[in-house]
């Protein structure tokens, strides 16, 4: 059994510019609603991950905070965090450069998560943590056939991820046999929501505590379209 004393939490994340983010949102909502969305799921994901105390946050970034909704906030909250560029031609790759910059900060487990579950909860994080540090992987499914976080030992499985089509019904899977192909043993975690359209985002913000940024802007929606 591995054990390491080395963890991190990585949040791959994308700046909530109006119209660079969440686009598929738009179709029910506006281009700064999307974004406002985007931004409450960043930090209440953030938040939640900060207070893991036993584990360090990395947040991989990309686009311009300057021109973000609630970039300010968000600057203030990545003060706590160690904040590196993504970087590389596909998402794939972006993932996987993330976890190979993160295992340059911490030699240990790393748990990465996006901005699409800002449900989850410090127990759900301590969990895979534990989960990479006893086997070599943890993955949690998502319900539309993706994931919403990987956990990987020292980046080990990460080159896997080039070859994966994201954004697709059987993404998880592949990733799951992907991984398994080069001989780790995949920890499965429960299955979360995530809020890519906009008939996701109500199931999603039943799911996070009553007060959330995410919830609350959420009703705040509901109540406008009503």
């Amino acid at each position: 059994m591995r054990t390491d004393t080395a963890q991190a939490i990585l949040i791959v994340a994308k700046a909530p510019v109006p119209g660079q983010v969440k686009t598929r949102l738009t179709e029910n909502f506006s281009e700064i609603e999307a974004a406002d969305l985007a931004a409450a799921a960043f930090l209440d994901t953030l938040d939640t991950a900060l207070s893991v105390r036993s584990a360090p946050v990395v947040v991989a970034m990309t686009g311009r905070l300057e021109d973000a909704v609630h970039g300010e906030e968000i600057g203030r909250r990545l003060r706590h965090a160690t904040v590196i560029s993504q970087h590389g031609n596909t998402f794939g790759e972006r993932l996987q450069n993330a976890h190979r910059d993160t295992a340059e900060v911490v030699h240990g487990a790393v748990f990465q998560v996006g901005m699409d579950t800002p449900q989850v909860t410090a127990d759900q994080f301590r969990t895979a943590l534990a989960a990479v540090s006893e086997t070599d992987a943890a993955l949690g499914p998502a319900t539309d056939g993706g994931w919403w976080g990987l956990g990987l030992h020292g980046a080990r499985g990460a080159h896997t991820l080039c070859g994966i089509r994201m954004s697709s019904a059987d993404t998880g899977a592949t990733t799951r046999a992907a991984l398994e192909d080069i001989g780790l043993r995949v920890t499965e975690l429960p299955e979360l929501n995530d809020f890519d359209h906009p008939e996701d985002i109500y199931g999603v913000a039943r799911q996070c505590a009553p007060g959330s940024r995410f919830a609350v802007i959420a009703a705040m929606l509901t109540e406008g379209s009503a």
